[in-house]
């Protein structure tokens, strides 16, 4: 038996792909996983018997991933549930910038008791005039499951779209369009392009990615998209360069002290997976890599271990080994295997940066004194034996 808590409200949709093997506690210490959406978890370190957390979303900066990892607790999180969702708001706030329907909607309210209103409107209609974004030239900057679906459908609406991603993976290129341009730089999008949406995580090397010398590359009139993570770009910069001139927009998901009624800011509060069908879908995805992996120690998804998928075990037993990525763990393991007269059926052993993670299918019982012989083992971050 499992138990579970969520420390933010799950659709249902996920939640009720749980079985009779497991129940929802509200009790952290007691928890063997837990679904989470914007908690933050960086002072819930007491968790003895955490297994797993599932971020029903992709950032994962609210909670502890580097410390979890040291304590072999995975995490997951769920890129692409939400692209559709996110892609729709990148794609309206680029036509709101574009268009000033926020100020002639405005205008609308303030006089709507205007006897005249439909006269008055012809003569009002000018100062709310914007462009059309067809043959635009947009920059996507990360081309992940977002940025994919925001490149696509800007060629799809006639715009001219650069893309760029060091890291572009083999199956983001193939659903890229061909008609995309690819560049090698991120100076390459800052210097051509009319919009530039930003699409990659938060970390040491993206901050500021946008910074003060990106900015000034722009051209006069540029507008910046970011429904990412807020700290990809610059705020001091870029509240100069719209107050300037030099920006005509900043669109965010993310409004601070700094930009929230700032000078050519239109910003939501944090709106961009808000959508009914991103929740439910960022929960069933959730919820089914915390099954796989509490049940049969498969990892898919997830930041801080490596990805591994043996199936369902057809043997005897499957133990599952969460370990540092340091020389002469296998020959470790395998050797209390061998002294026990346990066989080894199949075994994987992957690695992601620091870590490593093992598992082996066995044809016998393996005894709790093994388990605990394999977790002494220095660089054994916790052991589970699966069946």
């Amino acid at each position: 038996m499992f138990q579970y808590k969520c420390l933010n409200p799950i659709s249902e949709c996920g939640i009720s792909l749980f079985d009779e093997n497991y129940t929802t506690t509200d009790n952290l210490q007691d928890a063997d996983a837990v679904l989470v959406r914007s908690a933050a978890m960086h002072d819930m370190k007491d968790v003895p018997n955490l297994l797993a957390v599932a971020r029903a979303g992709a950032g994962v900066n609210n909670i502890p991933v580097e410390d979890y990892a040291e304590k072999g607790i995975v995490v997951f999180n769920t890129p692409g549930a939400n692209a559709n969702g996110v892609k729709e708001m990148v794609i309206a706030g680029m036509l709101l910038a574009s268009r000033d329907l926020i100020g002639g909607h405005a205008w609308v309210e303030e006089n709507k008791d205007n006897a005249d209103i439909t006269k008055a409107m012809e003569k009002a209609k000018k100062a709310f005039a914007g462009t059309e974004i067809k043959d635009k030239k947009i920059g996507v900057i990360g081309l992940g499951a977002i940025g994919v679906l925001v490149a696509n459908v800007a060629k799809n609406l006639g715009m001219d779209v650069y893309g760029y991603d060091p890291y572009l993976s083999l199956k983001n290129a193939w659903n890229l369009s061909r008609s995309v341009h690819h560049v090698s730089s991120a100076d390459e999008i800052f210097e051509n392009c009319d919009f530039i949406s930003v699409h990659v995580p938060l970390m040491d090397a993206t901050r500021n990615i946008v910074g003060r010398e990106g900015i000034a590359k722009m051209k006069e009139g540029a507008v910046i998209l970011n429904f990412a993570r807020n700290g990809l770009v610059d705020e001091d910069a870029l509240v100069e360069a719209l107050e300037s001139g030099k920006l005509r927009h900043y669109v965010t998901d993310f409004p601070t002290p700094k930009v929230a009624g700032a000078k050519g800011v239109i910003a939501f509060p944090h709106l961009g997976a808000s959508t009914e069908e991103s929740e439910d879908n960022c929960a069933v995805m959730a919820v089914e890599q915390l099954m796989d992996y509490l049940e049969n120690g498969n990892i898919k998804n997830s930041v801080n271990f490596p990805n591994t998928d043996m199936g369902v075990c057809q043997t005897e037993g499957r133990i599952a080994i969460l370990h540092r990525n340091i020389p002469n763990m296998l020959t470790q393991f395998t050797s209390i295997f061998s002294k026990d007269n346990i066989n080894i059926t199949e075994m994987s052993n992957k690695t992601k940066g620091k870590y490593s993670y093992a598992i082996f299918d066995v044809e016998s019982v393996v005894d709790e004194e093994a388990i605990n012989e394999i977790a002494a083992i220095d660089g054994v971050l916790k052991v589970r034996l699966i069946k």
